[in-house]
């Protein structure tokens, strides 16, 4: 307590501020190591272990290889790997799976998303501090508006992106759902016209590009990962557990089934995308039904005061009149 009111006296309002500034700048120093620790490079590891000269192991097939195990020269964050990114390995594919769901499909999308939210929060918390200092010198400021203007700007900036990856998740998982109908109607089409499901998987990919264009990524990046050769069950359940789409996983198990016990591909087919049509009208049916209930209170506010105002005022207007006149009399 001594301390404190020490540096009160000498530093004035401004201490207790400058006093966490100093204490959150002294955190960032300690992490600096922790974040510049780099793991060695596994190509040198085996040079050491073998004892060859630095030089030794170079030729064409083996300089190309050290190519390939060394980042590139782009990713300036590779450094800072252990700190942007999660060291569980169970976090790390959640991590990953969100970010796929989002469109973000790169290999360094959760370090770079990442480094933006620290860029963002520690930035705005900085432009925060700065504002609050300006605030108290032009004027006296309390000690609460101080820490909020230093505090809320580094909360809203570390929190912004994440609320950015969950509007696109939500917003790409309501447009798979919206034209996984029709998706299924055509892919009916081009099976019944004689088109295997892989040829039929592409031309959909085709044809939705412009009105869905989450939707025929999806489809694309499966009728690649068939033409690479991995097997159509693995393939069609990576695509269900990337859209999140509960239409989707459904119709991933009906087409495992169908394939596993050899009944028609375009019976399901018809089946499964009458069901969609059918939920699809439903979902709308529900939509409209919720409506009246979302225009209740609006109407109630901006309908009932007005006409209260007309039929009661006049009277209202009449009986003070009235009381004016008793009095004055």
């Amino acid at each position: 307590m001594e301390l404190l009111s020490g540096l009160t006296a000498s530093l004035g309002p401004l201490a207790m501020p400058i006093l966490l500034g100093c204490v959150g700048l002294l955190m960032v120093l300690a992490m600096l190591p922790v974040m510049l620790k780099r793991k060695p490079d596994p190509l040198v590891k085996l040079r050491e272990t073998a004892g060859l000269a630095p030089g030794s192991l170079r030729g064409p097939a083996t300089e190309g290889r050290s190519r390939a195990l060394r980042p590139g020269k782009a990713d300036k964050l590779e450094k800072f790997a252990g700190f942007l990114e999660p060291q569980d390995a169970e976090e790390m594919s959640s991590a990953r799976l969100k970010m796929m769901r989002a469109g973000y499909r790169g290999k360094t999308a959760v370090r770079t998303f990442h480094a933006i939210q620290f860029a963002l929060g520690l930035g705005l918390l900085v432009l925060g501090t700065l504002y609050a200092l300006i605030s108290s010198a032009t004027g006296e400021v309390g000690m609460q508006q101080m820490l909020l203007y230093t505090l809320l700007p580094g909360v809203v900036g570390y929190y912004l992106p994440k609320y950015w990856i969950d509007k696109r998740v939500d917003a790409r998982q309501k447009e798979m759902q919206n034209g996984f109908p029709d998706a299924l109607d055509m892919l009916l089409v081009c099976v019944e016209a004689g088109q295997s499901l892989d040829q039929g998987i592409i031309r959909v990919a085709k044809e939705l590009q412009a009105g869905f264009p989450a939707l025929a990524e999806e489809f694309e990046i499966v009728a690649y990962e068939v033409k690479a050769g991995k097997d159509k069950p693995t393939v069609l359940r990576g695509f269900a557990e990337r859209a999140g789409v509960p239409d989707i996983s459904s119709f991933v198990t009906v087409m495992i089934q169908s394939q596993q016990f050899g009944t028609s591909i375009a019976d399901a087919l018809r089946v499964y995308a009458g069901d969609m049509r059918d939920k699809r009208v439903m979902r709308a049916e529900e939509l409209a039904n919720k409506l009246p209930t979302k225009m209740t209170l609006g109407t109630m506010l901006f309908t009932v005061p007005p006409l209260l105002m007309i039929l009661v005022g006049p009277s209202v207007y009449s009986i003070i009149q009235l009381l004016g006149d008793m009095n004055g009399k």
